[in-house]
């Protein structure tokens, strides 16, 4: 039988609470009547009774479900579900157009990077629930084997754990196989054939006398990258009312990027704020005299161009010039982030405060730059037991 009680909202909307229990294993049922407006109780009454009734006849009838037992329906449904979906229709039904939404676009390139190159190929075909461990396991094997970089298999990792964290976060799946996959570590034999991952002092000295007989556009691009240590997108993306030759000064406002979806588009640093950092008075000249240069064939708000065009340079150019022109100079691993790289350690390595390092290059806490230190040559660690054994003899 029904059960029926009178209750206000906090307006003030007078309803009647319908309660009913069909078994006593299932929990109480329970919906709402709002009683119309100027209705008399006797009218009240007679509704209220039909509504009683009905609701009555729904619970019996299995009509009505609690909160629980739709939330248990849900998931069974979601599970049903999953066993049909593929690992590709979740990637490009669920997941990817979630990561559009949510993530910067080149984020989201990222996560389809991996999806088309390492993932799709090899588990794309198996169910959801099919997917195991071991199965995962063997996939980063083989990625680690190839002839990859440590970073790429992060990647693969990253993405895996991202897609199958979605779906049990979904009910999709009964558990998260990449609970029982070990991130990746970088083998012994790639850490001591790697390269090293910042230039010295005397290095960049060499590089930036190389780039004597290199075209203006190019000399005043790397030499913008070593003495500021800003990422490729952000000297791309460089305009000329971002600079004060007067104070030496530019303001990194703005970042170039590229996605073979998107095309070439800008957005903000990746800190999210834009910073003024100062400039070396050689860098001032060299840009003086690229804005001259650049007047003569076509006017463009940025800084760094295509050849004879106003649009600015594509984000990749840099990198694919300073590998050749680090082949033609027998200068190894040569690239815009290693550049970036070379700043922090020397800097660091002579003197520098972190806290100064880290604003200059727009990171977005300390730790960021205190993994880009990697140079200590002798000098500098001698300095530093030099300065730890006159604290200890210093008289209190």
């Amino acid at each position: 039988m029904a059960s029926t009680r009178r209750k206000e909202t906090k307006d003030g909307r007078v309803y009647y609470e319908i309660r009913c229990r069909v078994s006593r294993d299932r929990p109480e049922l329970s919906t709402r009547w709002y009683v119309p407006t100027g209705w008399s109780k006797r009218a009240i009454d007679r509704e209220l009774a039909k509504q009683s009734a009905e609701f009555e006849r729904k619970c019996q009838a299995g009509e009505v479900l609690s909160r629980s037992e739709i939330k248990e329906r849900e998931a069974q449904e979601a599970k049903a579900q999953a066993a049909i979906l593929t690992v590709k229709d979740y990637a490009e039904k669920v997941f990817m157009p979630e990561k559009a939404i949510r993530c910067a676009e080149n984020t989201r390139a990222f996560y389809q990077n991996q999806l088309d190159k390492h993932i799709v190929p090899v588990i794309g075909d198996f169910r959801l629930p099919e997917v195991t461990p071991a199965q995962l396991k063997a996939l980063l094997l083989a990625v680690q084997k190839g002839e990859y970089s440590h970073s790429t298999n992060i990647a693969v990792y990253t993405t895996l754990h991202q897609i199958f964290k979605s779906a049990y976060m979904a009910d999709l799946i009964e558990r998260n196989p990449m609970d029982k996959v070990e991130r990746p570590r970088q083998t012994k034999e790639k850490l001591r054939g790697g390269e090293v991952e910042a230039y010295t002092a005397e290095e960049l000295r060499y590089i930036i006398e190389c780039l004597e007989e290199e075209p203006l556009k190019w000399r005043a691009m790397v030499r913008l990258l070593i003495d500021t240590g800003c990422r490729r997108g952000e000297a791309c993306g460089l305009q000329w009312k971002d600079i004060d030759f007067q104070r030496g000064q530019i303001t990194i406002a703005n970042n170039l990027l590229y996605t073979k979806e998107k095309g070439v588009y800008m957005t903000t640093p990746k800190s999210g704020k834009a910073r003024t950092i100062d400039i070396a008075p050689e860098v001032v000249a060299l840009l003086r005299d690229l804005r001259w240069e650049q007047a003569q064939s076509a006017i463009s708000p940025f800084v760094f161009t295509q050849d004879g065009s106003p649009e600015p340079m594509f984000p990749q150019s840099p990198t694919r010039y300073l590998k050749k022109f680090g082949k033609r100079c027998g200068i190894s691993d040569l690239h815009p982030h290693k550049l970036r790289h070379s700043l922090a350690s020397v800097a660091i390595t002579n003197g520098a405060d972190i806290a100064s390092v880290s604003e200059k290059l727009g990171h977005a806490n300390k730790g960021i730059t205190l993994k880009m230190y990697t140079h200590a040559d002798q000098e500098s660690m001698k300095r530093a037991g030099d300065i730890f054994r006159q604290a200890l003899e210093r008289k209190a």
